[in-house]
């Protein structure tokens, strides 16, 4: 599986960071995506940051109704395995960030990460996560990151 992470450079609506979106790259799934993922900066001013899941609303009598697209069979926990990953890709996607605005704009590189904490860790880690940073067309450098 591969989580891709489009940052939300509007800004709106506030508190979204990003989307997310989970490729499957092996099994009866390979080939498909599984959209509507998001991370949001924690309410309240509270540190951290939440992962909302895909979700189809409906109403019912005037009334706005959700229910999630992805939901546990039988373990209630199971969807925190997914939240982490998630998250972890997204730290990944902001250290590749940092890297490159630190690298500047005319710099390509590729970074290999192992759960590196800090952007200079992200420079000697290996694993199979990867991140490729290159320049676009607008000279605006995006970070892509892919978990296995």
């Amino acid at each position: 599986m591969t989580i891709k992470i489009t940052p939300n450079d509007k800004g709106n609506p506030p508190g979204k960071l990003a989307d997310a979106e989970l490729h499957f790259t092996d099994g009866p799934l390979e080939g498909l995506k599984l959209i509507g993922f998001s991370i949001w900066e924690r309410r309240g001013g509270g540190s951290g940051r939440n992962v909302t899941f895909p979700a189809r609303q409906y109403n019912v009598n005037g009334e706005r109704r959700s229910f999630a697209l992805l939901r546990p069979v039988l373990d209630a926990t199971a969807q925190n395995r997914i939240r982490d990953l998630v998250l972890e890709a997204f730290q990944e996607y902001e250290e590749r960030a940092a890297i490159a605005s630190y690298a500047g704009p005319d710099i390509r590189l590729t970074a290999l990460a192992a759960g590196a904490r800090s952007p200079a860790g992200a420079w000697a880690a290996a694993s199979t996560r990867r991140a490729s940073i290159s320049r676009t067309r607008t000279g605006r450098t995006l970070p892509s990151c892919r978990h296995r």
